[in-house]
């Protein structure tokens, strides 16, 4: 019993960061139809800028508080990732817009070599440490020997408000209902006096800013940061995205808390259920099993998707 709650808290936290990372999936088909395949590139390039931005805080304000350091790592990151995402949109995709389904897709796969290969000359191909911000005490849960350190209950915390957050924003807002009508259809949309092009942009940013959060916590967790850490993570938030039903907020915060649960259940069990034949460092492979798994027997997702007539 004690291995399965630990092991669902480690699935918790994993399926916390997959689920910001599956929202800008999500949105971004939500209004274009399209996959963004570079968006694991923005989330490496974010916990990169955040790296850079730890070092050159501390080379020039050692003394400066940790907190205080955390913020201005996050709002440089982000807002980096932000105008990496504009561009993105505007270089690869918008020109593309009308273009056959195929073609926004090559392009993506395209910048997202880009990107990696633009890294790698930046900051190299050797892995690098990065600080330990966050808080790393373990805190052992009551009648149990299972634990859950500090920085993982702020993951958890923080991903949590960023996706209630991001849900209250798409409901509720001027914004929110500017994307929704994008999203049915952004023809008629332009005709009630919506920008589309501005909200697209601004989609476009509001998704490179999660995964710049999403990279800054898939780095503080680890302890470590490289040009390659985004392909793994975007490809199992796109599963995750498929899996709750992409184009759908909701369905994307579930079906990456559910891809965390089932992939750290899935490590934590492999070795005992085949006889020692596979390991825990099998854990890749649940991600792709889910997502065979949803699309030969339910395309759309567990949550289903809204489809609005694109003209």
């Amino acid at each position: 019993m004690d291995i399965l709650l630990q092991q669902i808290l480690n699935g918790l936290v994993l399926g916390s960061i997959y689920a910001l990372i599956a929202l800008g999936y999500t949105m971004v088909y939500g209004v274009l139809g399209i996959i963004n395949f570079a968006h694991g590139e923005v989330l490496m390039l974010g916990a990169l800028i955040a790296l850079t931005s730890i070092q050159a805080l501390q080379y020039f304000f050692p003394g400066l508080p940790v907190l205080i350091t955390i913020l201005i790592v996050l709002i440089v990151s982000i807002a980096s990732c932000a105008v990496i995402s504009f561009y993105i949109e505007k270089l690869a995709y918008r020109p593309l817009r009308f273009a056959p389904r195929l073609a926004p897709l090559i392009s993506a796969i395209g910048m997202s070599i880009l990107l990696q290969t633009i890294a790698m000359m930046i900051w190299g191909r050797t892995p690098l440490r990065f600080p330990q911000l966050l808080p790393t005490q373990a805190i052992q849960i009551p009648y149990s020997t299972a634990t859950i350190t500090t920085k993982e209950i702020i993951i958890i915390v923080i991903s949590l408000i960023v996706m209630l957050t991001l849900l209250v924003l798409v409901k509720k807002t001027k914004f929110g209902r500017a994307i929704r009508a994008t999203s049915e259809n952004p023809s008629v949309a332009g005709l009630m006096g919506v920008n589309t092009d501005r909200v697209i942009s601004y989609t476009f940013m509001l998704g490179g800013g999660l995964a710049a959060l999403a990279g800054f916590m898939i780095a503080s967790n680890y302890g470590s940061a490289h040009f390659y850490m985004g392909f793994t993570p975007g490809l199992k938030a796109f599963t995750a995205a498929v899996l709750g039903g992409i184009g759908n907020i909701p369905g994307a915060m579930l079906g990456g808390l559910l891809l965390g649960l089932i992939e750290s259940l899935g490590s934590g069990y492999i070795s005992e259920l085949t006889g020692g034949v596979f390991g825990s460092n099998y854990q890749d492979i649940f991600a792709f099993i889910v997502l065979i798994v949803v699309l030969i027997f339910r395309p759309s997702g567990l949550l289903g998707e809204k489809q609005g007539d694109r003209a």
